[in-house]
């Protein structure tokens, strides 16, 4: 459908009421996959990773990975959710490519985690998005389609399978349907995977990096008219990045629009998402429970886990990030606008790292979110991905302090910290970017810059120490900025009696 045909926004707002609900799945950080002993590590050769068991050969059986059963118990504790004392694995039968086995060990009507939520907050409000469940299950391989211009398998030559990501294990977090967000459902719908992986980075099961598919999100999305039954959702499919998912849930939003205004109806299915234009296309119809023909895991004995670890586990886990980020602020004295500036930069974690080592908050903060967000956005990376670390910031702002830079020169430093030529102290010394505050070294500059404005100084001589600036500009010119410029000023005042 033409984006030409598709209703203004505020007026789909305005009529429809929109559900969302999200799937999200989590890549655990263990050492060995679900059900086996073979390697995590992200990348390799394609296929070297791989063993009987999670290449799903006759006569391999699998045993399960306790610091994956771990690390689901702590993410459902941070969700607030309730933690099964008994619960089991089923097979979910269905035959792809990816899965070598042709059924994939998940959890069916027995998760581990049950009935929790996340407070998210969006536009000054906090909105609770309730989870319906936390369960583990084990990954798929993946599939590389080649040949073709859009690496899907429509006008692909040949599909090759890579089972180096098959039986990682996987946890998927589900919430309840989200309704009453309005206009805010697409903002809604980022938030909360801002928040939940945020929440999973703090207790340092995943690194929860969209890039490398180890968080992946499922997007529900439906309409209905106010005061009607829910609409028949779509699922948009592996959505991989924080701003897709927002754009995703819209996109569908104004497309559903559409076809209800022309009297179409929806069809329950999947939807594929596209970065570059911002639409969904349709995938495949979608799958009931019953598709699935799931039964009991019968290589596995069921979990039970004990009421003792799983308290110990609650009581050892983090401060919540939306706590934690709401005393930082108290403590770093900012606004809830400064502070969601901090936020939209992604740049909590690096201001907190650069304040342990050394800096001070508005030092930290005025780095990270000036000089350095300007580079990552010229470069198109991730803030803390754009070449300096937090040591590295606080070591410049210490030069700073010092005295043996300013601001200016700071910034040539920073330069080539960024292009990775070594410690700013380094970088200082091997450019020359010291700043000058010797007089002696200072006062031939000085003199010259008196000689070359008489006006100004008689001005200063009588009295008018307000136009000493001009002389200690022209010195600062002459020594290409790298005077101190408090000590060309007391020179200047000194030489000229004032």
């Amino acid at each position: 459908m033409s984006t030409t045909t598709l209703p203004a926004y505020d007026d789909v707002v305005a009529r429809y009421e929109p559900v969302i609900g999200l799937e999200t799945h989590v890549e655990l950080g263990t050492n060995t996959k679900m059900f086996c002993g073979c390697p995590t590590d992200f990348g390799g050769e394609p296929n070297t990773r791989v063993c009987p068991v999670c290449l799903g050969l006759p006569g391999s059986l699998p045993v399960a990975n306790k610091a994956a059963i771990e690390a689901t118990i702590r993410i459902g504790l941070a969700l607030n959710c309730s933690i099964a004392s008994w619960c089991r694995f089923a097979r979910k039968n269905y035959f792809y490519p990816d899965m070598p086995k042709n059924f994939q060990i998940s959890q069916y009507d027995e998760p581990l985690c049950v009935d929790g939520y996340l407070d998210v907050e969006v536009g000054g409000e906090l909105v609770r998005i309730g989870i319906e469940r936390v369960h583990l299950e084990e990954d798929t391989g993946k599939t590389l389609h080649v040949g073709g211009a859009t690496g899907r398998i429509h006008g692909a030559t040949e599909s090759l399978v890579d089972y180096n990501r098959a039986g990682i294990p996987l946890v998927e977090i589900v919430t309840k349907p989200v309704p009453g967000t309005g206009a805010l459902a697409p903002e809604v719908a980022r938030a909360y995977v801002t928040e939940l992986r945020d929440v999973i980075r703090s207790l340092g099961v995943s690194d929860v990096r969209m890039e490398e598919g180890s968080l992946r999100c499922d997007v529900n999305t439906s309409l209905n008219l106010p005061g009607q039954e829910w609409g028949t959702r779509t699922e948009t499919k592996n959505v991989n990045s924080l701003r897709s998912v927002e754009r995703a849930v819209r996109s569908e939003m104004l497309r559903q629009a559409s076809v209800l205004d022309a009297g179409g109806r929806i069809t329950q299915e999947t939807r594929h998402f596209h970065e570059d234009t911002g639409d969904t296309t349709s995938g495949r119809s979608k799958e009931t429970a019953t598709d699935y023909r799931y039964f009991p895991e019968p290589d596995l004995v069921p979990l039970a886990p004990d009421a003792a670890w799983v308290a110990e586990l609650k009581a050892a886990l983090p401060e919540l990030p939306r706590l934690h980020r709401r005393r930082l602020q108290e403590q770093w004295g900012l606004s809830d606008a400064d502070m969601q500036s901090v936020l939209n930069a992604g740049a909590v974690e690096l201001i907190e790292a650069t304040v342990a080592a050394g800096a001070t908050p508005a030092a930290a903060r005025k780095w990270w979110l000036g000089e350095l967000s300007r580079r990552a956005n010229e470069t198109g990376v991730e803030l803390a991905d754009v070449g300096a670390t937090p040591a590295q910031v606080a070591e410049l702002q210490g030069l700073v302090d010092a005295g043996k830079l300013n601001d200016k020169l700071a910034r040539g430093v920073l330069e080539g910290v960024v292009a990775g030529e070594g410690s700013p102290t380094e970088i200082m010394t091997a450019r020359g970017l010291e700043v000058v505050s010797d007089t002696g070294a200072l006062t031939a500059a000085v003199d010259e810059a008196i000689a070359a404005n008489p006006d100004i100084a008689e001005k200063i001589r009588s009295g008018k120490v307000a136009a000493a600036g001009a002389l200690v500009g022209a010195v600062m010119k002459t020594t290409r900025g790298q005077a101190d410029a408090k000590t060309v000023r007391e020179l200047i005042l000194s030489r000229l009696g004032a």
